[in-house]
């Protein structure tokens, strides 16, 4: 658990999309740790659970979960209405959930394509939109959407994944803009190469940043002064294998 050295966010409420593992799970200990209330979410029923019950010590009573395809309006809005019961209501969104099918173009089907634009890109749209009248009511708050480098380097088998960040990034800049005279801020952090399960990615390298490094930089981001907006953070490895 991270040493709790400030309570920083102490009254505040966010919802962690994606949250029971790697990124996700790592933001919400954090979250936790500085004394806000957390609500995570996923599709899995069975690991929110579990990701509640490793969480709890992080945050005794101040963490909740909801089972959420993000692809599915409805049950985000159920997600932010549960958010806003639980714990008074709504003030930091990051949106972390998301997939990787990596295929060629000409290989990949327009079954995986939708998954992968629908979870990645659409699922953030729909957080937003319905967390946004709860950050309003509050008087403000902060939307950390969790891209990729993905989203500024292509790459072979990465149209759908390119796709889904480019866009990823271009919608977190126009929200930005749409947003900030409500006093809700948006930034989008875009990491490398991370050491989690994500796409069979982990593999203990040393080189690799970890889930750890990325909660870092979304709790930097939520500590640094309002009247300034770190719009994109970009994280790679500092000494990644030569070429």
């Amino acid at each position: 658990m991270p040493k709790q050295t400030s309570t920083q966010l102490g009254g505040k409420v966010a919802v962690v999309t994606g949250g029971s593992r790697g990124i996700g799970w790592k933001i919400a200990e954090q979250l936790l740790a500085d004394g806000a209330s957390v609500v995570i979410a996923g599709r899995d029923g069975k690991s929110l659970a579990a990701a509640v019950q490793g969480l709890e010590a992080a945050g005794p009573g101040r963490i909740d979960s909801a089972a959420c395809d993000v692809r599915v309006y409805s049950q985000v809005e159920q997600l932010m209405a549960r958010a806003a019961e639980r714990f008074g209501g709504i003030d930091i969104l990051v949106n972390n959930a998301g997939i990787g099918i990596f295929k060629s173009v000409d290989r990949i089907s327009p079954e995986e394509w939708n998954a992968v634009i629908e979870t990645n890109l659409s699922g953030s749209f729909y957080c937003v939109r319905a967390a946004v009248p709860y950050m309003k009511k509050r008087g403000g708050g902060y939307i950390i959407n969790i891209s990729s480098l993905a989203g500024k380097n292509a790459f072979a088998g990465g149209a759908a994944y390119n796709a889904s960040k480019f866009g990823l990034n271009g919608f977190s800049e126009a929200m930005m803009l749409d947003l900030r005279y409500d006093g809700i801020r948006t930034s989008y952090v875009m990491p490398g190469s991370v050491d989690t399960e994500f796409a069979a990615n982990r593999t203990g390298a040393g080189w690799k940043t970890s889930a750890g490094d990325v909660a870092q930089a979304v709790m930097d981001l939520l500590h640094s002064d309002p009247r300034s907006m770190l719009s994109r953070v970009e994280i790679r490895p500092s000494q990644p294998p030569r070429k």
